[in-house]
């Protein structure tokens, strides 16, 4: 299981007129912290490939966008292929069989619905202005 951002659009492609195969390059990212002694430990960012099948990509289709945060779980497949030069590649890939989106979406309207604050006067706490 990883939670992490899509990074680039989901790369979606049919072969068959109902079935469908999405691609999502995807970042995880461990947190830096400080050491005992004071050094600093930076951030460190991994890129993932991560692959839906059937329904599970026409949803990725459908819904999931750069930026994104997701949770997935799945298996991990190792693959290789010989490109047209003869060199042979290496690929990961994380065959995701469960996904659930963590992205907050603000539906159009959702900002005139929202209680809007007022400024405070006289040295007084904000107060919420209530829509009713």
């Amino acid at each position: 299981m990883l939670i992490g951002n899509v990074g680039k659009e989901p790369e979606v492609r049919y072969y068959e007129p109902d079935q469908a195969v999405a691609s999502v390059r995807f970042a995880t990212t461990e947190r830096g912290y400080t050491l005992q002694n004071g050094t600093k430990v930076p951030d460190h960012t991994d890129w993932h490939n991560l692959v839906f099948y059937r329904k599970l990509a026409k949803v990725v289709e459908q819904y999931v966008h750069i930026g994104d945060k997701l949770y997935v779980e799945g298996r991990i497949r190792y693959r290789n292929y010989d490109d047209q030069r003869g060199v042979r590649h290496y690929v990961t890939e994380i065959l995701v069989e469960n996904m659930e989106m963590l992205s907050v979406k603000a539906k159009p309207g959702d900002e005139a619905q929202k209680p809007a604050r007022q400024a405070p006067q006289d040295g007084q706490a904000p107060t919420e202005k209530l829509p009713f």
